[in-house]
């Protein structure tokens, strides 16, 4: 019972207060406060917040306001109003989404996201297919860590089967041993003995990083900045080129 009135978004004193009255009957401010361990202002400010709400009512008696609970089926009312109310915002944001996302388009300064553990990994590949999936030029950049691309594809086994699926390619430039090919994708080996402590994915306007810590947890960033992106693309692109 408790759960389900903190849920509709009462606090716990106005819970008290109104359970209280629910089950003594109508009773002075005074005696509300007294039995419910709550001081007689904070009783008083919370009294009249239930009544604006329809849940107590009140009446004069010896000089004295009495309270008293409404029937529990306003509660039903009271849900009722806040989800039209809810229907009504949830309207206006619908209005005004299609502005803020331009307001958001429009911004040109770099952002970068952090993201911790093999969810955080999968919140990133998602997010390289779903930019792709919708860019032009379906085609991004990887510079391959061997010793981090282990933990990378932990969480999301099939992302190779769902690149595919949404015809992106892929070049990869491979430091460190291992590494086949799945299907849209061309790669290249660094003759390097030891691999890059990063590891990195260049697509559309972002470049992510991976790395992992001391106690092998994978850490990876989002860096959403056309300049960044186009920058670590030509660097790609120059030793791609090196590389038979």
């Amino acid at each position: 019972m408790i759960n389900t009135l903190k849920n509709l978004g009462f606090s716990q004193k106005e819970i008290d207060i109104y359970l209280y009255l629910i089950k003594s009957g109508p009773n002075p401010v005074r005696k509300i406060a007294l039995n419910t361990g709550i001081n007689r202002g904070t009783t008083y400010d919370i009294l009249k917040s239930l009544i604006a709400q329809g849940l107590i009512s009140y009446h004069n008696k010896d000089r004295h306001k009495y309270f008293a609970a409404e029937d529990p089926d306003k509660l039903q009312d009271l849900v009722k109003k806040k989800i039209s109310n809810l229907n009504k915002i949830d309207q206006k944001f619908s209005q005004i989404i299609p502005e803020l996302k331009s307001l958001y388009d429009k911004e040109e300064k770099p952002v970068v996201k952090y993201y911790e553990g093999q969810t955080g990994s999968k919140t990133i590949l998602t997010d390289l297919l779903a930019t792709m999936s919708k860019a032009k030029v379906k085609e991004y950049f990887v510079f391959s860590s061997s010793d981090i691309a282990k933990y990378l594809y932990v969480n999301y086994k099939n992302f190779a089967e769902e690149r595919i699926k949404h015809k992106i390619k892929v070049k990869v430039i491979a430091i460190g041993p291992g590494g086949k090919l799945y299907g849209l994708d061309q790669r290249k080996w660094l003759a390097q003995k030891k691999s890059w402590p990063t590891y990195v994915i260049i697509y559309h306007n972002k470049v992510a990083m991976f790395s992992l810590d001391s106690s092998q947890k994978l850490h990876g960033i989002i860096i959403e900045d056309q300049g960044t992106a186009a920058t670590q693309a030509q660097i790609f692109h120059y030793v791609w080129k090196t590389l038979k």
